[in-house]
């Protein structure tokens, strides 16, 4: 008690909260001082975000309204946009024809039905060999089958007559039930193979139109835009051309290294119609990512029906192996190089094109990626005062002094 009055007791270190081990208490963080300015910066900053916020979601709205447009214009649009990837194809032809004085319609028609033509010739290329030999693949499915239904019999599973007899009614009970079903689908396969006929007719004669009259589309286009526009819709349109021309040569190069090499693998394990299936490879190739994969699955079927298990899975292998460097390695690097457009870039598109619009979304992503990019780099470049022609302005040393002036002058 006479301790307390007298004064402060000494404080006792206590062994569980002191020692070497302990840190020493942190200072306190400073805080900045609240400046008067600090409130009307606030809110400039929230009304400029504001304001953004509201220009995204009117683009985001009228890219939402441009889709729904084309969407139901896409009847009137794709035999357009299909005749313009066949002009590309048949265009050089035709200018040679027409620098040597040939009339354009002559040199458009003559190059259209060469190119017909050559569509029939490779007709009766494939369709002879399957035709010879499609009595033997059916009688080699009957056989496969039979072997299966002996696999399937025995060991290990040994399933019995009896069950399998089951499972086949059972098979033949749900597409009885289904019936209706399945001639729907049917309907609408044939209504969807009529319209493919008629878009294609009209993508033929609108590709006569553009090769006839092709040089006079543009000054047209340009003039219907006005003297203010008309030079950037000239410019565009000159980029878009040569950014399609690039595509459809960059898919056909890659088209026939992959019919090669599938070819020459079916070739050497004698599997039959080598042919047929290497054509079929080189259109396939046109269709991302689907293509491919119907190609593949044709080229392992047929090698498993003629030469079995075996030989079926190195067919498989080999059909992988081309199909990954295709897909991962040379069609990312060509179109990448050629159009100007990152692999990634690619890659992205032709995911999102299949899956909005499937296999003609897979197929037109790829170059509408590479038009959306030139416009985008020809608007960047307009809005820095670059070069018209997309190039960048750079001021570089003269390297030569400049020549030397009278005293005159």
């Amino acid at each position: 008690m006479s301790q307390e009055k007298d004064g402060p007791r000494e404080s006792v270190a206590d062994p569980a909260t002191s020692g070497p081990d302990v840190p020493a208490a942190m200072p306190p963080v400073p805080v900045p001082a609240r400046t008067p300015r600090r409130g009307p910066r606030m809110r400039t900053a929230i009304r400029r975000v504001a304001i953004v916020a509201a220009q995204l979601l009117v683009i985001a709205a009228a890219l939402v309204g441009l889709g729904y447009v084309l969407g139901r214009l896409w009847v009137v649009l794709f035999p357009v946009v299909l005749g313009l990837l066949l002009t590309t194809v048949l265009w050089p032809t035709v200018r040679f024809l027409r620098a040597h004085r040939w009339p354009p319609a002559l040199a458009a028609a003559t190059v259209l039905l060469a190119f017909l033509a050559l569509l029939t010739a490779l007709g009766v290329l494939v369709v002879p060999p399957v035709v010879g030999q499609i009595g033997e693949l059916t009688d080699q499915t009957t056989a496969g089958l039979e072997q299966v239904r002996q696999w399937l019999t025995g060991p290990p599973l040994n399933l019995g007559e009896d069950q399998i007899g089951e499972t086949i009614d059972n098979v033949f009970s749900a597409l009885q039930s289904n019936a209706q079903n399945i001639a729907g689908y049917v309907l609408t396969w044939a209504t969807s193979v009529g319209s493919g006929v008629v878009n294609t007719v009209l993508a033929l004669v609108l590709c006569f139109f553009f090769l006839k009259d092709g040089p006079r589309w543009v000054p047209w286009l340009a003039a219907q835009t006005g003297p203010r526009a008309g030079k950037h819709v000239t410019r565009l349109s000159e980029r878009s051309w040569r950014t399609l021309s690039e595509f459809i040569r960059q898919q056909a190069l890659v088209g026939f290294i992959d019919a090669f090499f599938i070819g020459v693998g079916l070739w050497a394990f004698g599997v039959p119609l080598v042919l047929p299936l290497a054509v079929l490879t080189f259109f396939a190739a046109f269709i991302p990512i689907i293509g491919a994969f119907v190609a593949g699955a044709f080229a392992v079927l047929i090698a498993l029906v003629d030469q079995g298990p075996t030989t079926a899975l190195i067919i498989l292998g080999i059909v992988v192996v081309v199909q990954q460097v295709e897909g991962n390695v040379l069609q990312p690097l060509l179109q990448g190089r050629g159009l100007s457009l990152h692999p990634a870039v690619v890659i992205l598109a032709v995911a999102a094109g299949s899956s909005l619009a499937g296999i003609t979304g897979a197929f037109l992503a790829v170059p509408v990626a590479a038009i959306v990019a030139v416009a985008y780099r020809y608007a960047r470049d307009q809005l820095d005062n670059g070069h018209p022609d997309g190039v960048p302005t750079v001021t570089r040393p003269a390297t030569t002094p400049p020549a030397p002036t009278s005293p005159d002058e």
